[in-house]
């Protein structure tokens, strides 16, 4: 059982108690907006959708890591996060990301709290090299996330999808596993140096 905490979350394996919750999440027409491929129209659906993410956290040759968040006072559903394993290769595994948070809890650094520790986890603990999300140009709110979470952007796809009755632009971003630790190593010292200065 995965459970990761930070200041205000909790991040955790899915549950079947997680059932009312997680079709809630992913048959919600505002938080699936994006994601409309992956969204449910029915509980039988999101019923589904949930045992084979609970299916896959019990399956040691795990290739999908899909993360309930909930807040770490109130227990609250707050939303999914997770990745899938892509390729597997000595250097590591090659990923690739995503998240999305009932609206109710969306604009308020719940998102880029639970990546940065998603992202800690993937490199630390889950063997990862290297980690590709993306979306939609228009999604200005998941993008500025990656960006506060460190990735960086790789291409900026002109007419690439066809959503909501039109063509839309799609950005994709990486990290590294390099990149990480460096910019970890960089805050740091950035802390010490702050924390000498103050002396």
């Amino acid at each position: 059982m995965i459970q990761l905490q930070t200041t205000r979350l909790i991040i955790r394996n899915p549950l079947n108690a997680d059932l009312e919750d997680w079709h809630s999440l992913i048959s919600n027409p505002k938080t699936m907006f994006y994601l409309q491929d992956i969204m449910t129209h029915s509980k039988d659906e999101s019923l589904r959708n949930l045992e084979v993410a609970i299916s896959e956290a019990q399956n040691p040759s795990r290739a999908k890591y899909f993360f309930v968040i909930e807040h770490g006072k109130t227990g609250a559903f707050i939303g999914n996060i997770g990745y899938t394993i892509l390729q597997r290769i000595p250097l590591g595994n090659i990923v690739e990301m995503g998240y999305f948070l009932l609206p109710e809890y969306q604009g308020q650094g719940y998102a880029t709290e639970a990546l940065n520790e998603v992202v800690r986890f993937a490199f630390e603990e889950g063997n990862v090299f290297r980690i590709a999300t993306g979306c939609l140009k228009d999604n200005v709110g998941s993008e500025k996330v990656m960006i506060k979470c460190g990735f960086i952007k790789e291409a900026d796809f002109k007419s690439y999808t066809w959503h909501d009755g039109e063509m839309k632009d799609r950005v994709l971003y990486r990290l590294l596993k390099s990149e990480w630790e460096n910019e970890k190593s960089l805050k740091t010292l950035q802390t010490t140096g702050d924390v000498l200065f103050k002396r």
